[in-house]
């Protein structure tokens, strides 16, 4: 195994995600916009002694996927993963990963299906560490009263890709 993490900038019509992945899989997307730098301090704290290395063609078939989202004709990601959290962070993920394309959930429903009904909070937390946008959809998770909450990508971010969702869904 080697200890790299490549990286690609997928452009998109108007979207432009920093892409990172290991030899396990994808571990990162980037915030719509954002500078390699959000992606190189993410990786300074999550893989340190990994290192950054553009590889455009190691990362093709990650942003296909990606292409085939923004295009509209792809709702669930086949990609494989290379999670970086906690055990409770996980387990929050994978609740997270059963958000159904184009519909949403709360904070508390995650609470939840985990089986912690107090955790409301920490899960907010663990939606808000999710190293995986649009990936693990956490721009699915809204407030309880369907208010928009915070989203790493911005909340333009999060208001696009569930318009996006909604369009086709």
């Amino acid at each position: 195994m080697s200890k790299n993490v490549y990286w690609t900038l997928l452009q998109h019509d108007d979207w432009n995600l920093h892409l990172a992945a290991t030899d396990n899989g994808l571990c990162y997307v980037g915030s719509q916009g954002a500078s390699f730098e959000e992606l190189a301090e993410w990786a300074e704290a999550r893989l340190p002694g990994y290192e950054l290395v553009r590889h455009d063609a190691e990362m093709e078939r990650y942003t296909h996927e990606f292409t085939k989202y923004f295009q509209g004709s792809l709702d669930v990601f086949t990609l494989p993963l290379d999670l970086v959290g906690t055990d409770f962070q996980q387990r929050v993920w994978q609740a997270m990963s059963a958000v159904q394309y184009g519909s949403t959930a709360a904070y508390s429903d995650l609470a939840e299906t985990i089986g912690r009904p107090q955790a409301s909070r920490a899960v907010g937390a663990a939606v808000g560490a999710n190293p995986l946008l649009i990936v693990l959809p956490c721009h699915r998770i809204v407030g309880k009263t369907g208010s928009m909450s915070g989203y790493r990508g911005g909340l333009p971010m999060k208001t696009a890709l569930l318009e996006l969702e909604q369009k086709r869904g």
